[in-house]
């Protein structure tokens, strides 16, 4: 007899595969991470969840909403890319989940989340000891949901993921939207023989949902021990965005890092290097073939030494290739890109876009 499986059978074999065997290959969705399996009926006071433990394989802590994507009462428009259903944290709300990691491994969190409500709004990403504030205020799309990654450090056997909203709106219904949250350990890259980069391709990075059209956002001021795009550092005010190509144009590889913000918005690592040696540093620009038009300039600096290059978008998924030579003046040297203006996109003025930059390497010269 033929075996019929449905989209729940599969979920729950996941989440048993996970709980059996414990932090292995953590690679997708938490238990439970897209909330599709929702509260019992007698659990929910119109949308509002009622009970610390009602959300199936989540703790709640507050003013939790549990709704569907699509139009609201009263206008509003809930945008859930990657389900039917979620969740919105209102004022000071929380939801957490305990789960099976490695000591001293590294993770990284992929989320859907957006604000709801035309104000000031900021989730607050936690794995004890470490959390982070992310600005939603600011949306890169305006027809899709933002998909942020963090990252973090195991401390030991349990990890507890947390999602806080730390505000206080007038409206106390107002609050981040998450509609999806998966894991992923990640592996720390090496510079290889040739190349004193790492991750030179951007290959190694955070969980990416399949259904995800508008790229992995990175938040600003993520520092390379707990980067979710290991070996890179994101040193601006602003997000910079992982795209795929399965979705964008990728100059080579799977993967490539999109500036969206301009000089906000900036990539840095920390290389090895000889103290008055030189080097050359080689990259990739062009444009993800997402509707962004223009003249773009990406600005890249290496040691005292600094390059501009200009690329002219016509959101044809082209690049070029542009090189740096430099002098190392310590055995220490930042390499540093960010794009010089904002972008939006030729069909929407309101949604950020920018360079792509992809293959980074830095080799020795010998002179």
């Amino acid at each position: 007899m033929a075996l019929l499986f449905s989209p729940l059978v599969t979920f729950l074999s996941f989440c048993f595969a996970i709980g059996a065997t414990g932090a292995q290959n953590l690679d997708g969705l938490l238990p439970n991470g897209n909330f599709e399996i929702s509260p019992r009926k007698e659990k929910l006071n119109k949308t509002v969840i009622v009970g610390k433990h009602s959300l199936p394989n989540w703790t709640i802590h507050g003013l939790v909403e549990y709704v569907s994507g699509g139009p609201q009462p009263g206008g509003m428009f809930f945008a859930v890319q990657h389900g039917v259903h979620a969740v919105r944290l209102g004022n000071e709300a929380l939801i957490s989940q305990n789960i099976t990691v490695k000591p001293g491994s590294f993770y990284a969190l992929t989320f859907g989340a957006t604000r709801t409500c035309a104000q000031d709004e900021v989730l607050r990403v936690s794995v004890p000891p470490l959390s982070g504030d992310l600005p939603i205020q600011t949306l890169y799309s305006t027809t899709q949901a933002d998909t942020y990654a963090w990252g973090f450090r195991a401390t030991g056997k349990t990890a507890q993921v947390i999602f806080h909203n730390v505000g206080v709106q007038e409206d106390p219904a107002c609050g981040p939207l998450l509609d999806a949250v998966a894991i992923k350990e990640l592996f720390p890259p090496y510079p290889t023989k040739g190349n004193l980069v790492k991750n030179e391709g951007f290959e190694v990075g955070p969980h990416v949902f399949p259904n995800s059209t508008s790229g992995i956002l990175l938040p600003p001021k993520q520092q390379d021990s707990t980067s979710p795009l290991p070996g890179w550092i994101i040193e601006s005010l602003k997000a910079v965005r992982l795209i795929d190509s399965a979705h964008f144009s990728v100059p080579y590889g799977q993967f490539a890092v999109e500036l969206v913000a301009g000089r906000e918005s900036a990539i840095a690592q920390v290389i090895r290097t000889v103290p008055n040696h030189h080097y050359n540093l080689s990259f990739v620009v062009g444009d993800a073939k997402n509707g962004c038009h223009g003249s773009l300039l990406v600005e890249a600096f290496a040691g005292n030494a600094t390059v501009k290059v200009p690329f002219d978008s016509s959101s044809k998924g082209r690049f070029k290739p542009a090189s740096l030579k430099f002098v190392a003046s310590s055995y220490r040297t930042r390499v540093t890109f960010y794009s010089s203006y904002y972008h939006t996109k030729k069909d929407d003025t309101a949604a950020l876009c920018g360079p792509v930059i992809d293959e980074v390497r830095v080799y020795h010269l010998k002179i």
